[in-house]
């Protein structure tokens, strides 16, 4: 979960009937490598999906349950982005498209990750955001 002001890094999933939430508004992640920390697992996908490479320090993160692997632990990094940043993305070859998308309207959104559309709101709500 990478925000700049307002903003909330975002891709739309493909849309192929086989994958979980298609065409679904989704925040960077995904499956952790053999021997990889969720932390690296995290960075690995920043580079891997966007073309950003940001030091462990700049991401804190906390677990939840999964909600495609029960029994498991899924986690939730957040950092924040400059401008700068954002300007060098370079989207991967997965997803349809990228945007900066207003957190609030993200929380709102109808075709968002219900659980990440949740987490987000918890997320931010508690550090203060204020959506």
């Amino acid at each position: 979960m990478l925000t700049h002001g307002a903003g909330l890094l975002t891709c739309l999933r493909d849309d192929y009937d086989w994958i979980p939430f298609p065409a679904h508004w989704d925040l960077p992640g995904g499956g952790a490598e053999p021997g990889e920390t969720p932390v690296e697992c995290a960075l690995r996908e920043l580079d891997e999906e966007f073309g950003l490479r940001l030091p462990e320090g700049r991401l804190a993160g906390r677990a939840f349950p999964s909600v495609l692997d029960p029994g498991r632990l899924s986690w939730l990094f957040r950092g924040t982005i400059t401008a700068a940043e954002i300007a060098a993305i370079r989207f991967g070859d997965e997803g349809q498209e990228w945007r900066m998308m207003p957190v609030a309207e993200f929380v709102a959104h109808p075709r968002a990750v219900p659980h990440f559309r949740d987490r987000v709101r918890l997320v931010l709500v508690g550090a203060g955001c204020g959506i």
